[in-house]
């Protein structure tokens, strides 16, 4: 198992053993993280499983598409931390990764 952390926006930490081959919005809707929609079913095309990636998590990530370079300009409040959930696959790589959920998704 991968251990992921998600942050709420309001700093409450949910702890889940993730499970590998899965993405990491798939694993927030598996253990219903609020805050992660994901309401395309993780086909990049609607930005509501945006999450900002804590804690120098982001460098070690794969880079991001163009398709979801686009979709998160158009997530709410978007940062340089910020990633599209659904596009993360978790492997045992990112054992000890955290996101942090946006105060809302539209």
């Amino acid at each position: 198992m991968v251990t992921i952390t998600y942050l709420e926006h309001d700093g409450t930490a949910r702890r889940v053993d993730a499970s590998a081959g899965l993405s990491v919005m798939d694993n927030a809707l598996a253990f219903k993280v609020p805050g992660i929609e994901g309401d395309c079913g993780g086909f990049c095309a609607c930005g509501t499983c945006h999450v900002y990636v804590e804690g120098g998590w982001m460098e070690r990530l794969p880079p991001m598409s163009e398709l979801e370079r686009d979709m998160v300009s158009l997530a709410h409040d978007p940062q340089p931390n910020s990633r599209l959930s659904c596009q993360i696959k978790v492997d045992d790589s990112l054992d000890g990764l955290i996101v942090r959920t946006p105060p809302r998704q539209y």
